[in-house]
Parts: C-alpha cells; sequence; structure tokens
C-alpha cells in the first residue's frame, strides 16, 4: 500500500521510553483505570511485515525497529504466562480481492512474496497462529473473534503496524465485539508522530487503555 504522508523517523531504540512517557501522558488524563487480567487475556501482533518495516529508510514506518523490542518483550510475556499471542498478516492474492483498499491506495501487498512476509524475529511458534487479513481490521473475515471466544478471551493487547490504520481499526473493533482493549503505546508505530499521537488520544478517549510494555509484562507476571 502506498503513503501519502512523508514517513518520518520519529523514535529510535534508544529514545522509545522516552516518547513513550510523552504519549501517555498525553493521555493521562482520558485513560482509563482498568487492570489487565492474565488470565483472560491474548496478545495480537499485526502486520510485522517486510513491506511496512523494511528497509527503514524507505519503509511507510521507519520506526519499526524501534517499537520491534518492545513487541517482542510482549510476546515473551505472554509466551511465559502461557496466554495466546495471535499473528496477522496483509497480503491479497490478486488486485480484484483489494476493493476499496486497492481503490484507495492504488497498490497492494502481494500474498506469498518476501514483502508480504514477517519481519525476522517475529517466528511464531506451531500453536500460534498467523491470520491473513484483507481489510484493516483483523476481525474482518479472519475468525478471529472465534479463536479468541473459544480460548476465553476477554482482554486483547494490540502491538504492531500502523497505529493508525489496521491497529486502531482492530482496536474499535474488539471494543464493538465487547472486548476490553489494551493498547501498546510503544508496542505500536504510525508513518508519523503526529498520526500515532492522534491515534492514541482517539483510542483512550472511545475504546482502549493506553498502555506500555513494561506495565503489560508486569500485569502478567503479577
Amino acid at each position: 500500500m502506498a503513503h501519502h504522508a512523508e514517513p518520518e523517523r520519529y523514535a529510535t531504540a534508544g529514545t522509545i521510553e522516552r516518547k513513550a512517557r510523552e504519549w501517555l501522558g498525553d493521555v493521562a488524563g482520558l485513560n482509563r483505570g482498568i487492570r489487565l487480567r492474565p488470565d483472560k487475556s491474548a496478545l495480537i501482533v499485526i502486520d510485522m511485515q517486510r513491506f511496512f518495516l523494511e528497509p527503514a529508510d524507505s519503509a511507510p514506518v521507519p520506526v519499526g525497529d524501534a517499537i520491534l523490542p518492545r513487541v517482542k518483550q510482549v510476546i515473551r510475556a505472554f509466551r511465559q504466562a502461557g496466554r495466546p499471542v495471535v499473528f496477522t498478516r496483509h497480503a491479497h492474492q490478486n488486485k480484484k480481492d483489494t476493493r476499496m483498499l486497492g481503490q484507495w491506495w492504488g497498490d497492494f501487498i502481494r500474498d506469498r512474496t518476501r514483502e508480504s512476509e514477517l519481519v525476522p524475529g517475529m517466528a511464531p511458534r506451531k500453536d500460534e497462529p498467523i491470520l491473513v487479513k484483507q481489510r484493516y481490521s483483523a476481525f474482518h473475515n479472519t475468525g478471529l473473534e472465534k479463536l479468541l471466544q473459544d480460548s476465553g478471551v476477554k482482554d486483547l493487547v494490540i502491538a504492531g503496524v500502523m497505529t493508525n490504520l489496521c491497529c486502531e481499526t482492530t482496536a474499535r473493533d474488539a471494543f464493538i465485539r465487547d472486548f476490553r482493549v489494551f493498547f501498546l503505546a510503544d508496542g505500536t508505530a504510525a508513518p508519523t508522530e503526529a498520526m500515532h499521537r492522534a491515534s492514541l488520544l482517539n483510542l483512550a478517549y472511545g475504546f482502549a487503555r493506553i498502555t506500555s510494555a513494561v506495565e503489560v509484562e508486569r500485569a502478567l507476571s503479577d
């Protein structure tokens, strides 16, 4: 998918912690006081694909390498807690199945190509599903809702890219389906910081608790 805004490198692995404190400060007056329930939780890792994150100097989301360690941290915490981790990839078989997305962006990620693959370090375990999606929401025609319901999941942690497209849409969709949503400020990324901040504000206002990798890790280990 093409991008209309000029991507900016607004965070690095060295600055992501400081930036996350700023973003969490932005939403402090809006954030709900809900706490993650480990025994009812699952993690969804959205579209951590080569197309979006590689190479960093020309990717739609050039701060992917900044959030990657935080996403890995949360994946590790969920695995240690024995809780479900679900991965998604965005990919299309052909132009016909892109529908409105194809009209909007003018191009698409073709399945079974290198750019459609998850980036190194994101390899799911054998028992961790990879859902291929063709819309912004990870719930659309993927079976995700039933998968979560069958596992007794009520609390959903969201990580991945892009903050303002697939991650935000999935968070809103999850809320509408009566999941409690926890959204990683330092484990999601957008093309620009303005887009990232705007999504965090909107989500905190009406859909999700904005949180951090460390906070989720602590909740899972309590």
